[in-house]
């Protein structure tokens, strides 16, 4: 067995390097092996040499085939992105490979440099785009391309190559997706790196040949064959979690990279406070009477005053925080600013204080290879313990940590160096949100009444939203909405809510005071009606019932926006004694993953709904689909029921 691996990965490499084009494209059976697909990547050749120093020269050879019409239109062009500040980039060759056998070679002409579309960060990423113009199917497009250097802009500057060192200088790690949103045929992943530098690798989610060979350096080989697109499923988590992929590093451990994060920030002075740094943390300090109240008033302060905007700063950019001096004069920045910027104001008050980095959306994979995407700050405690502060994550939220990123990997920066952690769960009562309605059934169907909705932690950010992400002339308008979206021939009397920028003070509250004419249908002494909040009242704030329950199963783990709590109570007075309650009745559903308990009850002239709904964490397994399904189901079904009331 050892020997046929072997053998198919000199197979797939002889193709690859050869660039045996015409051997490679088989019509026919890549029309039946990929029927239903517009195209296909017939083959995918990385080929890195990494140097001592870690820089790699990277030779990438990709061609393309065209299934259809569709596939044709969608190759026009192909383009690769790069930073110029860490990366260059050149397209060495690009041949159109026509249905008849014969080539046409593109010229510079066809090759154009420009911009990367940017919205809120604009740090000078660059394209190069190959135009091939009009292609049919059938036809195929080679593009050979050299690349060095890596994938973040850093401290290093300078001529010739000393530019695309990597950060870590001396250490090489690459991440290998073997994806994309077209079917490939082969993907081919070779890397040749210094004997003297100690490897350490994993493939994920496929069946990878795998080849290791030694000589003048040591050479790994990784190749995966038919790769399909992930046929994504809604909440599904992260991509990254789920691809075929490629992870390699020289990087030693994590606390490695944990005291190198920390060394690079503090050679750079990223933390370093200015005379009006220091006034403006005593100002916002005058009030706190402990330490914790002192960290929340500068995580708050960063959190709100500092908006998310990025630009090019030249060197610092990366993993590199921006100064303190730099962030607070801007009042703008990405995620470590904000981070950076929370460090110098707690150092300022005589905190000790660190920069984290994390990976929003995905799994960070056990190998110290750099698979982040934000920055955070920790704050060490009297009781010499770190808490996490996310300044970007937590504008006008009640947390200081938002969680939103609970069961999320992390790694923090310290002098003596860390492993990598993972955030715990937050407790769904900690994210509750309530509603309780109290209301009257006249004789001629109309329901009169008084509503209100309390949200606390996450569940309060959403419900806050309606405020903090609009004009105020357009407060009372969103509020309306929520209940004329259900109801548009309600009447809404009256509306108010706490002050939507005093969320440091009490959690979120709204209340409607209305009249719905035409509420319930009458028939003699019976009085038939759903719940008013249940049927989908701010259903878009119930993180759990974003999820589909029509699906049989779950190949892919899930998520929701929060762990979370659901409190409904409605009491609807009737104008006569109630007779008797007619209604499906629901068993309580009590899962590890949610659960869940519903009721309606009578007492004199009175009904009362109840409905406590519990999702315990943001992750799940795909393994427990089947008993959320059964969350999910009765959930939706007391949603659709409605209620028939007889009265004497």
């Amino acid at each position: 067995m050892k020997y046929l691996v072997l053998i198919i990965a000199l197979f797939g490499t002889l193709i690859v390097k050869a660039g045996n084009i015409d051997e490679a494209i088989q019509h026919e059976k890549l029309q039946e092996d990929y029927k239903g697909h517009h195209q296909v990547l017939v083959f995918d050749s990385i080929d890195a040499d990494v140097q001592e120093s870690g820089l790699s020269y990277v030779v990438r050879k990709q061609l393309f085939y065209a299934l259809d019409e569709e596939g044709a239109a969608n190759l026009h062009q192909v383009t690769y992105d790069y930073d110029p500040l860490s990366a260059f980039v050149q397209i060495r060759k690009a041949i159109i490979i026509r249905k008849d056998g014969s080539r046409e070679p593109l010229d510079s002409t066809n090759v154009y440099d420009f911009p990367q579309p940017a919205r809120m960060i604009y740090w000078g990423a660059r394209q190069k785009m190959v135009e091939a113009g009009k292609l049919n199917p059938g036809d195929a497009l080679y593009v050979e391309v050299f690349r060095k250097g890596f994938t973040y802009a850093l401290l290093q500057s300078g001529g010739d190559d000393e530019q695309y060192i990597p950060p870590m200088r001396g250490h090489y790690y690459d991440i290998v997706k073997f994806q994309e949103s077209f079917p490939i045929h082969r993907k081919v992943f070779e890397t040749h790196i210094p004997n003297s530098k100690e490897v350490r690798y994993q493939t994920f989610n496929g069946k990878f040949v795998v080849n290791e060979t030694k000589g003048d350096k040591q050479t790994f080989y990784f190749q995966l064959n038919s790769i399909f697109p992930v046929e994504r499923e809604r909440n599904m988590v992260g991509l990254d979690n789920v691809i075929p992929k490629v992870l390699i590093t020289t990087s030693p451990d994590w606390e490695a990279k944990s005291k190198w994060f920390y060394g690079v920030n503090e050679d750079f002075g990223s933390f370093e406070s200015t005379a009006e740094i220091d006034k403006k943390v005593d100002e916002i300090l005058a009030g706190a009477k402990s330490e914790l109240d002192s960290i929340t008033l500068l995580t708050q302060w960063v959190s709100d005053e500092i908006r998310y905007s990025g630009i090019s700063m030249g060197e610092g950019e990366g993993y590199t925080l921006h100064p303190g001096d730099m962030t607070f004069t801007d009042r703008a920045g990405v995620c470590k600013d904000k981070a950076g910027m929370l460090i110098t104001m707690l150092r300022a008050a005589g905190f000790e204080s660190y920069a984290a980095m994390t990976m929003a959306g995905s799994r960070i994979e056990d190998i110290p290879a750099d698979q982040f995407n934000h920055s955070i700050t920790v704050v060490k405690r009297r009781n010499g313990e770190y808490q996490l502060l996310d300044p970007t994550w937590v504008p006008f939220v009640r947390e200081l940590w938002s969680s939103r990123e609970q069961q999320q990997n992390y790694l923090m920066g310290l002098p003596d160096g860390a492993d990598l952690m993972i955030t715990d769960v937050s407790s769904p009562e900690n994210h509750y949100f309530k509603i309780n309605n109290q209301s009257k059934i006249y004789a001629d169907g109309t329901l009169t009444g008084t509503l209100t909705v309390n949200a606390e932690g996450q569940s309060d950010a959403t419900v806050r939203s309606i405020f903090t992400r609009d004009y105020k002339s357009q407060w009372n308008g969103n509020v309306k909405k929520e209940l004329l979206r259900i109801y548009p021939q309600a009447i809404i009397e009256d509306i108010s809510y706490t002050d939507p920028y005093a969320y440091r003070d009490h959690p979120v509250t709204i209340t409607y005071k209305y009249t719905i004419p035409g509420f319930a249908i009458i028939d003699g002494d019976t009085f038939v009606f759903n719940s008013l909040t249940n049927s989908g009242f701010m259903q878009h704030f119930r993180f759990g019932q974003s999820l589909d329950a029509s699906l049989e199963k779950r190949q892919y783990d899930y998520r929701i926006g929060c762990s979370q709590l659901v409190q409904i109570k409605e009491t609807f007075e009737l104008p006569s004694k109630v007779k008797q309650v007619d209604t499906e009745n629901y068993p309580n559903v009590e899962n590890q993953p949610a659960s869940i308990s519903v009721s309606w009850t009578d007492n004199k002239n009175t009904v009362t709904m109840e409905l406590e709904s519990v999702f315990n964490k943001r992750i799940y397994k795909a393994e427990s689909w089947p008993e959320m399904k059964e969350v999910l189901n009765t959930l939706y079904s007391f949603q659709n029921q409605s209620v028939i009331v007889k009265t004497k």
